[in-house]
């Protein structure tokens, strides 16, 4: 099972955040190293608002997301991607892998895992406990008697996909070659309980679909990109080259994340922040008092 790998002459970057919160800081470093690394070839970036999580995504976000974009200097290519209206692609690549076998359905709680987690606890990875697969051991005659009745996701049965694809490769300028490891992130969801696909499938579908040749994002993705490249082997889509930078991080060693509200851009943006000099700072990475970069 083979992918295309594109030729190296060829330059698309994009940069895809999702409306689920503000942007700050971090954003604006991650979107600047995707916009220059594709301005400095003279080639093509673009936009793409990852909006698939229905709960949490808001139009607000959005329109800040864009206003932000343009304060800092940012254009792109074309129309801006939405991932909210392709719904219909990642729901023919989750039946394409339903039809090789290759996802179960999982009716696992979150309260379940925590409750065996405390007793058993579970195997770590990069992004948390790696799920026991637990559901992937149910025959079929339960199988067809819960799923009709009982909440669940999709899961990647990683090992039989790696069976069928065999070992893997992707290149990282910064890293150089790397061998595709999945097992690192288990049996990943591809359609959970609540939202139409996950991020692994729909940023993998997408960036094919969108013609990405070099992905330029945070290292704090890095782990994903294992399981990225399984999918890619599995739907028999492009493999880009990718670009793992640093990302900021604070006095404690986190990165700058909504969730732990760092301060937005939009905050700076309408407190009259000058752009073009924190733009400059960025690029030649000089950053408030207490922020610093990850270590590759």
């Amino acid at each position: 099972m083979t992918s295309r790998v594109y030729v190296s002459q060829d330059v698309v970057v994009r940069f895809a955040p999702s409306p689920n919160g503000w942007l700050h800081l971090g954003h604006a470093y991650a979107a600047l190293t995707a916009y220059d690394y594709a301005r400095e070839r003279g080639r093509k970036f673009l936009l793409r608002i990852e909006d698939i999580d229905l709960g949490r995504s808001r139009p607000e976000f959005v329109d800040a997301i864009l206003a932000d974009l343009r304060w800092l200097g940012i254009d792109w290519d074309g129309e801006v991607i939405y991932q909210s209206q392709r719904l219909d692609s990642y729901g023919e690549a989750a039946g394409r892998l339903k039809d090789m076998g290759l996802l179960y359905p999982c009716f696992c709680t979150r309260s379940s895992l925590q409750a065996i987690q405390q007793t058993k606890g579970f195997r770590q990875g990069p992004d948390g406990p790696i799920y026991p697969r637990i559901c992937s051991h149910l025959d079929k005659d339960e199988v067809a008697q819960r799923i009709g009745n009982e909440p669940h996701c999709w899961r990647l049965d990683v090992e039989k996909a790696l069976d069928l694809t065999g070992a893997l490769t992707w290149h990282d300028d910064l890293r150089g070659e790397q061998v595709a490891d999945p097992a690192v992130l288990g049996d990943v969801i591809i359609i959970p309980k609540d939202n139409p696909v996950s991020y692994h499938l729909a940023v993998t579908v997408d960036d094919a679909r969108d013609g990405i040749t070099h992905v330029v994002r945070g290292q704090d993705l890095f782990a994903s990109t294992h399981i990225h490249r399984l999918l890619q082997a599995l739907l028999g889509l492009p493999v880009p080259r990718y670009v793992h930078h640093p990302v900021l991080v604070d006095e404690t060693g986190s990165k700058l994340s909504k969730s732990r509200g760092s301060a937005s851009l939009t905050l700076l943006r309408e407190a009259g922040a000058n752009p073009y000099m924190l733009t400059s700072r960025l690029r030649k990475n000089i950053f408030p008092v207490g922020i610093t970069l990850s270590k590759v």
